[in-house]
């Protein structure tokens, strides 16, 4: 087999075992983060979070596809090292910013949300006051 179907194969394989993982991670720990953001509403947490994967999903499988050409042929076993490592490392680097990116979005959310509950709704005046003349 050529090697370079060869690095394909393994960056295949690597690149969607990570994706899984990271996602599943992300959506166990954060399902906890999107109640809080939620207010306590679990079944909208739940729909958001599983909507939130399947976008992670569809962004890093097309990136991974479409990150897989390569334009030229791998000739040793150090070009496969070489270019497995590049592949993977923009891969890892696309799925930590993609991470980060939900987790900052979430926190704005959940801060905008926090401050909108923290906020007193007016209050009606309680008497009248005469205006105080010449002191």
């Amino acid at each position: 087999m050529d090697r370079t179907v060869i690095a394909y194969v393994i960056y295949l394989v690597v690149s969607i075992a990570l994706t899984i993982w990271v996602a599943r991670t992300l959506s166990s720990n954060g399902r906890v983060f999107l109640a809080d953001v939620l207010h306590g509403n679990e079944k909208l947490a739940d729909a958001v979070n599983h909507l939130l994967v399947v976008g992670f999903y569809l962004v890093n499988l097309g990136f991974v596809a479409l990150y897989l050409s390569d334009s030229g042929d791998i000739e040793d076993t150090r070009g496969v090292f070489e270019a497995l490592s590049a592949k993977l490392g923009v891969v890892l680097l696309v799925l930590g910013v993609m991470h980060l990116g939900n987790v900052y979005v979430l926190n704005r959310i959940r801060r905008r949300g926090a401050m909108e509950h923290e906020q007193q709704p007016p209050v009606g005046p309680t008497g009248w006051v005469p205006p105080v003349t010449g002191a």
